[in-house]
């Protein structure tokens, strides 16, 4: 999901938090919960403070969701220090999600040396971070897509600087969910004849199709990956998407589990994420982003905000979940109104962005959920 980068005036716009004690965190292993599921917020920091998030839920979130550019400058940096200190000052954890706009080739040995130094300075001021670098690796509209080895190579260096520096930061290795692989058209597909191309064809056929795996290529290896993570949206039932459409029984499972067939045709060849990743190479697996599209200017059409969003959640955060995925620790909600070019339209996938939404949101959260009171980093 593409988002923008807020200023660091706009975070700190509405809530100017008390300061609170220090407490340096030295261990990325302490934020993955050994029973129940963090929740968390990818929230739009120019429209809400966490604070505000917070009085509107009731409750803490456990996870706070921030995007930057890398490489990145002193003022680029601010952005994230300012959200980080909201973060601390919540008592949670941030997720920092990593751009490399320019290329993997940008990502040399005195910038990710830096980065280890920067993630030091969060740790040290009490905020626990997990890293996602370069997410969506397996798709075909970011820079660095679709580069099996580069991207591994990258991944690892990164990995290996934030290990030795930074050890209260973990690693999380999060690919786009495989549904459309290998996603032709991009500007950054990989391209017949490349090594990239050899290297994505998994099953030595000659041809990159569904039929690949979508995430084993760019897997960076198990020392290097203490998270995974993924992002699964309800975006409607037919295409074109951006209809207000109510999700199929199942479907979010079913996404998770690669065994999506229905409305929106079928996904069967997808490999099964949580199997592979959370239970076999025994990794904690965070459901980093989700949400369930409602286009505003379709209001008209198809069912209502509350119905679309509420159906999608109560899959999500159904009964079942803790005890069907145990190495499921965290699940995010996509908390923006904002433009998508897929529909060229304004979509609100808020949770909490009207009264009736917010109130069924609320009354819906599980009791499984871990909140930011539930977060012991030191």
């Amino acid at each position: 999901m593409l988002i923008g980068v807020g200023t660091a005036g706009a975070l700190f716009q509405h809530y100017l938090p008390e300061p609170t004690p220090p407490c340096a965190v030295t261990d990325f292993h302490r934020a993955v919960p050994n029973s129940g599921i963090l929740f968390g917020v990818n929230l739009d920091w120019q429209s809400e403070s966490l604070r505000e998030h917070h009085d509107n839920l009731g409750h803490a979130p456990a996870v706070a969701v921030q995007f930057s550019d890398i490489p990145y400058n002193n003022q680029t940096w601010s952005h994230t220090v300012a959200a980080a200190n909201q973060v601390r000052d919540e008592r949670g954890i941030m997720v920092l999600t990593l751009e490399p706009h320019a290329g993997l080739a940008t990502i040399t040995e005195g910038v990710v040396g830096r980065l280890g130094d920067d993630l030091r300075k969060l740790n040290d001021s009490g905020v626990p971070v997990i890293l996602r670098f370069a997410h969506e690796m397996n798709g075909s509209w970011y820079a660095w897509g679709q580069q099996p080895r580069a991207y591994v190579e990258t991944f690892r260096r990164v990995a290996a600087m934030v290990h030795r520096k930074a050890p209260g930061t973990a690693m999380m290795w999060a690919p786009n969910y495989g549904g459309g692989y290998p996603f032709e058209g991009g500007k950054y597909v990989a391209r017949r004849g490349t090594d990239n191309y050899r290297l994505a064809d998994t099953n030595h056929d000659g041809k990159l199709t569904a039929s690949d795996d979508s995430y084993a290529p760019y897997y960076p290896g198990d020392d290097a990956v203490d998270w995974v993570g993924i992002s699964l949206y309800h975006w409607g039932n037919r295409r074109p998407w951006g209809n207000n459409d109510v999700s199929e029984p199942g479907k979010f499972t079913a996404m998770l589990e690669g065994r999506y067939n229905g409305t929106a045709g079928h996904d069967l060849t997808v490999p099964n994420f949580y199997q592979i990743y959370g239970t076999q190479h025994q990794k904690p697996v965070a459901i980093v982003e989700t949400a369930a599209i409602y286009t505003p200017a379709r209001a008209a059409q198809g069912a209502s905000e509350l119905a679309v969003k509420s159906t999608w959640w109560r899959q999500v955060f159904a009964a079942d979940i803790p005890s069907r995925y145990p190495m499921l620790k965290m699940i995010n909600w996509f908390e923006w109104r904002k433009y998508e070019i897929e529909i060229k339209d304004v979509v609100d996938w808020r949770a909490a962005g009207s009264p009736d939404t917010r109130s069924a949101f609320v009354s819906s959260l599980p009791k499984w959920l871990d909140y930011a009171n539930s977060v012991h980093p030191c």
